[in-house]
């Protein structure tokens, strides 16, 4: 495993987020940085803050929110497991998010909310309802 030596003392915030797994690319790991949905010991900051050991994180990826303690500064993307051993998530961070999910799951059970939308493009019958709603607000006038 590829971590900061004691000579190196901080990782870019947004490449330990990247690393850690939480992102999928540094680029994605920027710009949830920059929309403020990462926050460093509870302040705004930049892709390009230094971390060191023992910041605290709170950082929302999609619906989740994670509080967790940053325990090593990687410096390269390793495998999930590996990953999970750079921070360390609250007992309260982990159950709230366990809740919510829970509180999501009933939502989309009872009320249908959240189901995935119909994926391609519209097909023929799709595209006719189409013109014809769009068409209801229009007023043609006889010459």
């Amino acid at each position: 495993m590829t971590v900061a030596t004691p000579a190196t003392t901080a990782v870019r915030l947004d490449k330990w987020l990247w690393a850690a797994r939480f992102f999928p690319t540094r680029a994605l790991a920027a710009q949830a940085i920059e929309a403020n949905k990462v926050w460093v010991n509870g302040q705004r900051a930049k892709p390009a803050r230094h971390l060191a050991v023992g910041d605290q994180l709170s950082i929302r990826v999609g619906f989740e929110l994670f509080a967790v303690t940053v325990l090593i500064l990687a410096k390269q993307r390793r495998p999930a497991a590996e990953a999970r051993l750079f921070y360390e998530e609250s007992e309260e961070s982990k159950t709230r998010r366990q809740q919510e999910q829970e509180m999501r799951q009933q939502a989309k059970n009872v009320f249908g909310i959240g189901a995935p939308a119909v994926a391609g493009r519209p097909n023929k019958r799709d595209r006719r309802k189409i013109i014809a709603f769009a068409r209801k607000g229009e007023h043609h006038e006889k010459d």
